[in-house]
Parts: structure tokens; sequence; C-alpha cells
């Protein structure tokens, strides 16, 4: 069992494809069909095309702020490939290729950091839960649903995302804990992007991996390499066979990198080297799956340029749409939070009309 030969405690961390797209070993390589491993790719190119638009936009003043996903996609296409669509995907904020491919749109995920709640607003029978902003929440979200699914007796699991830093946080702790006293059938991704904004992760936790957290709980858990999306594939394949088992959540670590921000708002240039960002920039998630599937002859050099090409324009296109649907009344940014506004937001409310009549 892959759970067994990766035991946390011994400090081994599974891989499939070397940083150049090799298969290191042919028995690990998992047999994914063409169109679903074609899937995988054209997600993560959309889902880098389109991240990479979004800071561009934003830095045009066309787009509230952002939190980049470059370098995370594999961490995040392949437990989604490993999935069906029977299974929840509860996420933090960072899962936009994760979201692609369980079906919310490209318009929907723009809508959202365009200030628009209807980019909350899924299509029907998209198992996604909205962006969670509260670090740590989600864990507790997915721990209730997984339970509910086990109570009813639904053949389904419960995907939930968690930064490093997120692991840090109670909520972590408590939607673990509850989820493997009563057996949910949850499967807990830690990106480890390496730093919770400017915090790194040596300084957030003395545990040498976050994988051996799952010792705790009584559960099993694996360090897997986050920017080998076979290796997370088959991971979550074996994680879904586990938490199915009756015998509750799985946690996987997936070591990754955060090449860009924390979020728009931030500087990693403060608190990062250029060397350490250039050495995990060599082992692009991307770049290591296309040359695999180049070696494979599923791609071609000319297919995959005319890929991009056709992405890039479907990107301009979408977020164009999206500032065609032009900006929320102050009455939409108020209304649906609250029953009856609290004396506070009633104050901002006011305030806001009145500089908004005045033209501020």
């Amino acid at each position: 069992m892959l759970f067994d030969v990766y035991d946390p405690l011994k400090k081994k961390m599974f891989q499939i494809l070397d940083q150049e797209g090799a298969v290191l070993n042919a028995k690990d390589e998992p047999n994914i069909p063409k169109d679903v491993l074609l899937k995988m790719y054209e997600t993560m190119t959309l889902g880098r095309i389109a991240d990479l638009k979004a800071v561009q936009f934003q830095r045009q003043g066309r787009l509230l702020t952002y939190a980049p996903n470059v370098g995370q996609e594999a961490a995040q296409i392949g437990p989604m490939a490993a999935s069906t669509d029977r299974d929840w995907l509860v996420l933090a904020f960072r899962e936009f290729n994760a979201m692609l491919y369980k079906g919310v749109t490209l318009e929907q995920y723009f809508l959202y950091w365009f200030g628009n709640e209807k980019g909350s607003h899924f299509n029907e029978g998209v198992k996604v839960l909205p962006v969670n902003i509260p670090i740590g929440s989600q864990i507790s979200h997915a721990a209730g649903l997984a339970y509910a699914a086990k109570i009813q007796k639904k053949d389904e699991v419960a995907f939930v995302y968690i930064g490093d830093g997120g692991t840090s946080h109670g909520e972590f702790h408590e939607g673990l804990n509850f989820g493997a006293v009563y057996s949910a059938p949850m499967i807990v991704v830690i990106q480890n992007n390496q730093w919770a904004i400017s915090t790194p992760r040596a300084k957030a936790t003395k545990a040498e991996t976050l994988a051996q957290k799952a010792i705790a709980y009584g559960i099993p858990g694996i360090q897997v390499d986050g920017n080998d999306v076979l290796a997370m594939y088959v991971a979550a394949q074996e994680a879904i066979k586990l938490a199915k088992s009756g015998k509750g959540p799985v946690l996987i670590e997936a070591v990754t990198y955060r090449i860009g921000a924390h979020t728009t708002s931030d500087n990693p240039k403060i608190y990062r080297s250029d060397e350490e960002v250039e050495s995990w920039a060599k082992k692009d998630p991307l770049k290591r799956f296309r040359n695999y599937l180049l070696n494979k002859g599923i791609i071609t050099e000319d297919s995959d340029a005319k890929l991009n090409e056709t992405y890039n324009q479907l990107v301009l296109d979408t977020f164009k749409k999206v500032e065609d649907s032009g900006l929320e009344t102050l009455e939409e940014v108020f209304g649906h939070t609250y029953a009856e506004l609290t004396p506070q937001l009633k104050e901002q409310y006011e305030l806001l009309k009145k500089q908004a009549e005045a033209g501020e």
C-alpha cells in the first residue's frame, strides 16, 4: 500500500515524474485514459494563462485584490482528476485550477474577483463550495459534509484544501479531529507552498513535515511532490479508497511553491530571494507535465501552440464580458449577509451612498 510505503514517519516523498517530465519508476506510472490526461493538461494551461492575465488586469485597476496560483496547478488538478462528479471540493481561495476542473466556469471565477457575488453561484450539479477567506474554517465545513455523506450512506468524499500556514490554525485541528473521531470520508490536501504570506513554513511549526500531523489524529498521511501531477493523482486515488473504506479522513501534504505573491497586495521580494524563486521555477508543474505528454505523443508542439492561442483569446473575451456586466450596486454589496443590516453596516452604507451621490 502506498500509504504504508510512504508512512509520514519515514520522511519519504512520493514522486513519479522528475522535473523534466521523465518517469522515475515505471511501476508507479498510472494508466490514465488519454481524454483525462488531455483534460488535466488543458485545465492546467487555461489556469496558467487566466492566472497571469488576472494579475495584469488587477495591476491595470480592472480587478480587485487577487490571489495568484502559478506553480500550484499540479497539486490541484491531480486530486480533482482522481475524483468523481459525486465528490465535493471545499476550497480556501487559491484553488482556481481545482475549481475549473470541477466545473466552475472562467466567467464565474472572474466575476468573484470583480466583486460580484454571482461569481459564487455555481451551476446545478457542480459540487464546489464558494471561496472561503477565513483561514481554516473550510476544514470544519468539509468534515460536516463528509459526516453527512456517511450518515446518508452516499458514495462520495469531501476534498478540502488548506495552505501550510492554515495548519497552525485551530479549525484545522478541530475539523480533522472531528472527522477522525466520526470516521468521515474527508481528504485534506495541504498545499505546502513554503510561505504563509511572509512567514516561512519552518517558523510556523516544529514538525519536520506537515504529513506527519496525520499521526496525531490516527489517520493515514503522505507527503507528495506537489509539482508532479501524476503523483498527486495516484496519491488521491489511494486516499479515496481509504476514505471510502470507513476508516475516516486522509491527509496529503503537497510540497509545492507559490511562484507569485500571496495576493496582489503583497510584495514577496521583501522576504524571498530571487535564487529561491528561480530554483522552484525549474520544477514548474506545467512544463513537467507538458514534456511527459510530448514524449507520449499525446500532444505536439503545434497542438500546444494552438491551445495556448485559443485560451489566450478565451481569457480576454471572458474578462471583457465580465467588465461589460458593470459594477454591482451598493444595495447588492450590502444586501446578502444579514436579514437586517447592523448599525455599523447601516452607517457604512449611508456614508458610501453619500460619497457616490457626490461623485467621490
